[in-house]
């Protein structure tokens, strides 16, 4: 098992932040990676643990992590990528940006030789993922915050609720990032 999660450590690790560089669209894997990051960086080291971690070392809690937040990473750049396109595609695009093309808001990248355009598209999606993690991570600090303050507050409801194990704080967060 351990084996399995440093291999898809390695494999989110070794998506090509070279690609990123030339404007083509992230990947999954990578924008997972990303998101943990920021939301370890965020969170701290202890209550990203307690978020993330399913043993009672808590040594497992990034590549829950990243195995966690795949599935909406995927969908990250899933819609990114349907966003660029329509946008691409808007005949009136250029009237709502103060009179630019897609390629003039999103490219740029002219000096590697390729001319605005070659990687519009992928800077477009980039944003668009990058938002998307800042949203993911917002969400999950903001959660782990009200669960901190629960816990502090009504330590037996807490526990009533979620339970004591080493994953109660977990579903805490689980649930209140989720709720409406």
């Amino acid at each position: 098992m351990r084996k399995l999660i440093f291999m898809a450590l390695l494999i989110a690790l070794a998506a090509p932040v070279a690609a990123m560089a030339d404007g083509s669209a992230p990947t999954a894997p990578s924008t997972a990676n990303q998101t943990c990051k920021l939301t370890l960086k965020n969170l701290g080291t202890t209550t990203f643990a307690q978020t993330y971690a399913t043993n009672d070392a808590k040594a497992n809690a990034f590549g829950k992590c990243v195995s966690s937040t795949l599935r909406s990473a995927r969908a990250a750049v899933t819609n990114a990528a349907t966003t660029c396109k329509k946008e691409q595609a808007d005949p009136n695009f250029a009237a709502g940006h103060g009179g630019k093309t897609f390629d003039q808001v999103y490219g740029g990248n002219s000096s590697q030789g390729k001319g605005a355009s070659a990687n519009a598209f992928g800077k477009c999606v980039s944003k668009a993922v990058s938002n998307s993690v800042n949203d993911q991570v917002k969400a999950v600090v903001s959660a782990a915050q009200s669960c901190k303050a629960a816990r502090k507050s009504d330590a037996a409801g807490f526990a009533t609720k979620y339970g004591t194990g080493h994953t109660a704080f977990a579903k805490c967060v689980a649930a209140t990032k989720s709720a409406p």
